[in-house]
């Protein structure tokens, strides 16, 4: 393998306005672990917090330079079985659920919804191979 290649993601970055109010999002909604809080000390831009969800490195900072919305969104794979309850963690959060997109047959299914700060979240639950193989028989 070549030094050239990308062997994976080191991690995902989310700026946001408010870190503690969006910390309720990355533990109650997402259960993911808290594994650094930057506190006053800034070794980085801004205050942040690390989080592990999945196994996936995920950093929240904290600025007022929000940007408006878009499709731009990172998804997270989940269970089938578990959407309904995601669902309800994200109605108990008070977030806006966006309208899905489109769909064919055997290519997973998603929830869409966007944080505090426009950043827009996917929960997944196909996977890349699922979803060639439905555009394959379109």
């Amino acid at each position: 393998m070549s030094d050239k290649m990308i062997s994976g993601i080191s991690h995902i970055t989310f700026v946001v306005k408010d870190l503690d109010r969006t910390d309720k999002i990355f533990r109650d909604v997402l259960g993911a672990e808290e594994v650094y809080d930057s506190g006053e000390q800034h070794y980085s831009l801004y205050r942040e917090k690390f989080y592990v969800a999945g196994g996936q490195w995920i950093a929240v900072m904290e600025t007022e330079e929000i940007v408006k919305r878009t499709y731009h969104h990172v998804a997270f794979r989940v269970e089938g079985s578990s959407l309904a309850a995601y669902r309800n963690r994200i109605k108990q959060a008070g977030l806006e659920i966006r309208p899905s997109r489109s769909r064919i047959g055997g290519e997973g299914e998603s929830i869409y919804f966007y944080d505090y700060d426009n950043n827009l979240f996917e929960l997944h639950t196909g996977t890349l191979q699922e979803r060639l193989e439905a555009y394959k028989k379109g």
